[in-house]
Order: C-alpha cells, then sequence, then structure tokens
C-alpha cells in the first residue's frame, strides 16, 4: 500500500520545467490600492499601473505609474494625481503609456471616451478625446457583467481589447423616448479609428451584452460575441430570453451570425482567427436541463460566417457527476473564459471558470445593514478539440475562492506552450487531492501566506502539478490573475502586500 501511494504521488506532483526569479522587495507608498493593468514597455521591461486610496474614509486618489527594466528593477514611478475618472484601460505602444478613461462632461452633458498619453521616459500627459456621447448621467454605465446588464437607463456602454492589444472595440447605447442609438467603433491601439458601424436596428428587438472580440491580422475587420437579450416581455417557461451572436464589424457595414439549435444553447463562446479559419468555441445546455451539458464547436467562413461545420459533444455522465453532484436542481454558475489558443497541429485549447456573485446584508460597526457582495472564482475546466471538433480530452480542477475584495489574488492564470496548457493558482493549501478521473482538488488552508502551484495538462491530457514557490519564501501574495504573458510565454507577476512590492517572473 506504501508502495502504491509513492507511485501515484510522484505520477502527478512532478518536476514541471518552470523557473522563477524574484526582484527587488520595494517600499510602497501607498498600503491601499489595485492593478489596473500590466503591459510591456517593448524593451523588456514593464509598466504597471495601480489606482490609490488614501484618507480615514478610502477615497480614490489618483494612478500610480511603475516602469520596471527587464531585469525586474524599478526604473521609476510617477504620481498621476487624477480624481473622478473613471479607468477603463491601460497600456504601452511605441514607448508611450495610454490610460483610457470614460468620464462625464457637465458642461456638454455627454460621456467622453478619454485617453491621457504620455512617454515612458519623461511623464507628461497630454488628453486627447475619441468619442463624445450626449446623455443625462447615469449609474454604472461602464458594466462588464457576465449575465445580465441593466438596459433600463438611458446610456450603456462596453469596451472590448483583443488579446494582443492590437485594436478595441466601443460600444455606446443610448436609449431616450424614440431615440434608440447604438453604435459600434472600433479604434487601433495608435487611437486611428478603422470603423464607425451604426447598430441601432437591431436594439429595436434586443439588447447587447458583449463579452470577447477577436481582431483580423490587417485591423479591418472585429469579430464580437454577446449575449443578445430579446424584448419581448412574456416569456413561456420554456423560452430562453437570450442567445448568443457572433457580430462582424467593417467598413463594408456588419453582419450576425447565431448558433442556437433544437434542444441546443449557447452558454459561452469564444471567437478564435487561425490563419484563414474563424472558429467559435465554449459550452451548451439542454433546455430541460437548463445547464452545462458539453462542449460546442463552431467552424465558420470569416467572410460570411457561414457555418461550414459544428459538433457539440456532451459531457460524459462521469464529469456531470463530478461537476454538478446528485442533486436535479443544483444551481448553474457560469464558465467565464480565461484563455483560447490553436497548436501547431490545429487542435484547439480553451479554458473556462466557474464565476459567480452572491450577496447578504450584514452589521456593520455603527449598528446599521450593509450589502456585501462576494466574488466567487471556482472549477477550473479545460478541454481540446481537434480541428474537426472532436474530442481530445476534458479535465477539471476542483477549487473553490472567494473574495470580497480585489480579486488579483484570487483565480488563476494560464498560457500555453509546446502543446501543454499551464495554469498557474495561489492557494493556502499545502498538498492538493489528485481525485478519479484526472480531477485535482485544490482545499483551502488557514495559513495567511499562500503557495503557487503550477499545473500542466500534457498534449494527451494528462495532468500533473507543482508547488511552484512555498509560501515561507514567496512572503509577499501574488496577484495570480493578473500576469503580464510575453510572447515567449514567460509571465511576470505583481506581488505586493501592505507597504512591500516586488516582481516575480516565471519562465517556462
Amino acid at each position: 500500500m506504501l508502495f502504491f501511494v509513492l507511485c501515484l504521488g510522484a505520477s502527478n506532483a512532478q518536476n514541471i520545467a518552470v523557473d522563477y526569479t524574484f526582484g527587488e522587495k520595494y517600499k510602497d507608498r501607498y498600503k491601499f490600492s489595485n492593478l489596473l493593468s500590466i503591459s510591456n514597455d517593448d524593451n523588456g521591461g514593464s509598466v504597471l499601473v495601480r489606482a490609490y486610496y488614501t484618507g480615514v474614509i478610502l477615497k480614490p486618489k489618483g494612478y500610480f505609474i511603475e516602469h520596471y527594466d527587464k531585469d525586474l528593477a524599478l526604473i521609476s514611478e510617477y504620481n498621476y494625481k487624477l480624481k473622478n475618472s473613471n479607468f477603463v484601460e491601460g497600456y504601452v505602444r511605441n514607448g508611450q503609456v495610454y490610460l483610457l478613461f470614460l468620464d462625464y462632461n457637465y458642461d456638454s452633458r455627454s460621456y467622453e471616451y478619454v485617453v491621457h498619453r504620455s512617454p515612458i521616459t519623461e511623464m507628461n500627459f497630454t488628453e486627447e478625446t475619441l468619442l463624445s456621447i450626449p446623455s443625462k448621467e447615469v449609474k454604472n454605465p461602464l458594466d462588464k457583467n457576465y449575465y445580465n446588464r441593466n438596459f433600463t437607463s438611458g446610456f450603456t456602454t462596453s469596451v472590448l481589447f483583443d488579446e494582443e492589444k492590437t485594436a478595441f472595440v466601443i460600444s455606446t447605447h443610448f436609449k431616450k423616448g424614440k431615440n434608440n442609438n447604438h453604435f459600434i467603433y472600433m479604434f487601433d491601439t495608435s487611437l486611428r479609428k478603422l470603423v464607425e458601424h451604426d447598430f441601432s436596428a437591431e436594439v429595436e428587438e434586443k439588447n447587447y451584452a458583449f463579452e470577447s472580440v477577436a481582431v483580423s491580422k490587417n485591423l479591418k475587420t472585429a469579430y464580437i460575441v454577446g449575449k443578445a437579450y430579446f424584448k419581448k416581455k412574456r416569456f413561456n417557461a420554456q423560452e430562453r430570453k437570450f442567445q448568443y451572436e457572433l457580430i462582424k464589424i467593417s467598413q463594408k457595414g456588419g453582419q450576425i451570425q447565431t448558433f442556437d439549435d433544437t434542444g441546443k444553447f449557447s452558454e459561452g463562446l469564444k471567437p478564435i482567427i487561425h490563419e484563414n479559419d474563424m472558429y467559435c468555441v465554449g459550452f451548451y445546455a439542454d433546455r430541460k436541463d437548463n445547464r452545462y451539458n458539453g462542449l460546442s464547436y463552431f467552424k465558420l467562413d470569416p467572410n460570411s460566417l457561414a457555418i461550414r461545420s459544428k459538433k457539440y459533444n456532451p459531457f460524459s455522465e462521469q464529469f456531470m457527476m463530478d461537476k454538478f453532484g446528485r442533486e436535479e436542481d443544483k444551481e448553474i454558475k457560469n464558465l467565464v473564459f480565461k484563455n483560447a489558443s490553436v497548436t501547431t497541429e490545429g487542435d484547439l485549447l480553451f479554458n473556462a471558470e466557474e464565476y459567480f456573485v452572491t450577496s447578504s446584508v450584514q452589521a456593520n460597526s455603527s449598528g446599521g445593514r450593509v450589502k456585501v457582495q462576494r466574488y466567487h472564482h471556482n472549477d477550473i475546466v479545460s478541454a481540446k478539440l481537434n480541428a474537426n471538433g472532436d474530442v481530445i480530452w476534458i479535465r477539471n480542477i476542483n477549487k473553490a475562492e472567494v473574495t470580497q475584495g480585489d480579486g488579483a489574488y484570487a483565480s488563476y492564470s494560464s498560457c500555453t506552450k509546446d502543446g501543454s496548457t499551464y495554469f498557474f493558482i495561489s492557494t493556502s493549501a499545502e498538498n492538493p487531492q489528485i481525485l478519479p478521473g484526472e480531477r485535482l482538488l485544490f482545499k483551502q488552508g488557514l495559513s495567511r501566506n499562500r503557495n503557487v502551484f503550477t499545473i500542466q495538462l500534457d498534449p494527451q491530457g494528462h495532468i500533473s502539478y507543482e508547488k511552484l514557490i512555498d509560501d515561507k519564501e514567496a512572503r509577499l501574495p501574488l496577484m495570480v490573475s493578473k500576469p503580464l504573458i510575453a510572447p515567449t510565454n514567460d509571465l511576470l507577476f505583481y506581488a505586493k502586500r501592505g507597504s512591500k512590492k516586488q516582481l516575480v517572473k516565471v519562465v517556462l
């Protein structure tokens, strides 16, 4: 028995070809902050942007910009004292830092997308307004929600970048009285407007919550996946209120493709462009079960959006048992995509995480009642399909994480190299458990410090793991869900606690 246990452990806890380097620890003047973006500076270094908070009652005071060289040494810091701005995204292009904000202009009574730009070497920001949309001020106009959007307000908008950050799209939907205008814009990251598309005709019957985008290499076409919510007031109990759609926009106009079939309803799709092919991969549900039932695959013509081939691969009975248990009415927890890629052989690799939000009311220190939201990051589902859409393997990594505040320390990051998928998670657990069916279970420990584990799924789907960084070595927790992934698949993580900070580089 002892020999068997040792062999089982050795078969899964292996030496994965991963190395790491700690940067120097630096003192940080802002104890309370959130990492907003991390970008490559085009010279092997990195640029980080954080929002910081000060005061007895913490309030946002500005943005702190850090520049590190390729050896993880801090080159410079800059305090951009900018208040009352709603940060959208930050990135670096051609030696300049770009910060995109959505602001409300009370003089013109309009929402404005404004870019603040500065050279990295000497911080001197200038401003440029990309878009201005007349509207009264509303609550949470920029709100990405994986379930629904608040379409009752007069103005709602969303911004999506492609994974390489070569371009981004901005959706603006304004409704007041008989006016119902929805426009989609596409910009490259040098701020040139590439496409302006009037989407208003589609929103007469549907509202849209866009989730992801893929952009052609020539930056002339964007493929946007989103949920289309029907405005019909009364629905039959067997009807669905939404459907997934793929929207193609270019200077030639727009096209739409839908995916649902009888008894097969998309529950998440990711667009992938590979050479001359277009794919949408994800999950689907059966109407009767009203939960995830398998993997979906669609191969499309990138020009006409015609579906060339499609496949629905149901989860095995054992997988469904592992995932949902025996309860018939178990609540669905949406799977949110984290990564999707194509191997050199043309196979499709993708993974997603169970993500949901719960709310409760609890007493505060003054005897009042406050509403508290908790963000749950649970199981990871990873899958591999061949170029024809057949399942090669599907694996489940069991974990349960919940946070009320900064989610950068929770969840996970992933990347692929040489046909293998690598996951990085931060956990107080000391030893995961290997379950039947190539499943891995992480139970939360009690330590304040956290270990960093690497999990590898090789090209055949065999799972292995290794404690990459011990909690006694990593005294500062890593923000594992917000890495900078280089083209070589090296990963850079930001580690911070209180007034201490450092960078950690991981090399595959």
